[in-house]
């Protein structure tokens, strides 16, 4: 394979990423990768976040590792380094993405959906055994997507930080008591402890903070003085004119105790998020699901002048319920199954 450099993607604490494409000289098919270059003495941290990447290989969320080893090779200046070849996100990290929004601000569908994706791909990462330890837009890439869902998907990536679960961060012995980027980091970030799956769902409130309202968690506060903060208990401030299921939410995230914030799979279920399998049943069989609804009524409608058993009270209140606990939310469903209901009532009353 010819390689050709295209340009710098970004720098990181553990080297420098380049755009690179790969040319067969056989058949003249190329393809861009993004490669991640790091020099001897940063050998140990690339090796292990390419065996973490190798073993979510095919998890949803995750950026994607060619190869099954480092490559080696020469950086401009003629040192030798090791190389991680990545997927190439074409529309870059998540901090560049929202740059080009207006204030930063992303649109609302969007937020919820990034939002998901970053909980599916932690979803994977923490049951392999890990913390990410630096969820941040810098460490999310925006790839097109070719779901109709969406317009675009976001993959976590930068694994160079991940610890195992339960592990004491060497960080924690040294004079900086941080982990992973302060700014989205929870209070047990600056004190002794260990590595838990928590520290990674306070970074995602943050992050959802983040696309809301265009300004980074702790804006305008040092160091010195945000550590004092999250020591004491403090939050980033969650503004007001943001949506009620929004500010729960981002309240759950940055719960005082990390056991409160539950864990990646349950905010899944969060109402902030949308429920694709309710969403995805009513775009598809919509009609279906109201003609059943429908049937259903009708049936009772008959039998409304029997006597119901203890059961049979019991099965219908419990088929009430869970239609008024997932709420769609296509208009013209609504108008619909309003309709069906007033039928329904119509029956009943005749009987």
């Amino acid at each position: 394979m010819q390689e050709e450099f295209v340009k710098v993607l970004g720098e990181g604490a553990y080297g420098v990423v380049n755009l690179i494409r790969y040319t067969n000289p056989d058949d003249g098919s190329s393809y861009l990768s993004a490669v991640k270059n790091s020099y001897e003495a940063d050998y140990d941290t690339l090796q292990t976040e390419l065996q973490i990447l190798l073993e979510l290989r095919g998890c949803p969320r995750i950026v994607t590792c060619f190869g099954d080893s480092l490559q080696q090779g020469l950086s401009s200046y003629g040192n030798e380094v090791y190389k991680l070849q990545l997927e190439y996100a074409s529309e870059g990290s998540l901090r560049g993405f929202m740059d080009k929004y207006t204030d930063r601000k992303l649109p609302e569908p969007l937020i919820k959906d990034f939002t998901k994706m970053v909980l599916e791909g932690l979803v994977s990462i923490h049951g392999h055994g890990y913390v990410h330890c630096d969820i941040k837009p810098d460490n999310l890439l925006v790839f097109p997507s070719s779901s109709q869902d969406s317009s675009y998907e976001i993959k976590i990536s930068d694994f160079g930080n991940v610890l195992e679960v339960g592990v004491v961060p060497k960080f924690w012995e040294s004079k900086f008591p941080w982990v992973g980027t302060p700014i989205y980091m929870p209070p047990e970030s600056v004190r002794d402890g260990f590595a838990n799956k928590a520290i990674d769902l306070w970074s995602v409130g943050c992050l959802v903070l983040e696309m809301y309202t265009g300004v980074i968690p702790w804006e305008g506060v040092n160091i010195n003085l945000l550590a004092t903060h999250l020591r004491s208990g403090k939050a980033p401030e969650i503004p007001e004119s943001l949506p009620s299921d929004a500010k729960d939410f981002i309240e759950t995230c940055f719960s005082r105790m990390p056991e409160d914030r539950g864990s990646a799979y349950e905010l899944l279920s969060h109402p902030f998020l949308p429920r694709p399998q309710v969403e995805e049943e009513d775009k598809k069989t919509g009609n279906s699901f109201l003609l059943k609804l429908f049937n259903l009524r009708m049936i009772r409608g008959r039998r409304s002048n029997k006597k119901p058993t203890t059961g049979a009270v019991a099965v219908s209140e419990k088929k009430h319920l869970k239609l008024r606990s997932f709420p769609t939310k296509t208009t013209q469903f609504k108008r619909t199954l309003n309709k069906v209901l007033r039928l329904n009532f119509d029956l009943v009353s005749v009987h």
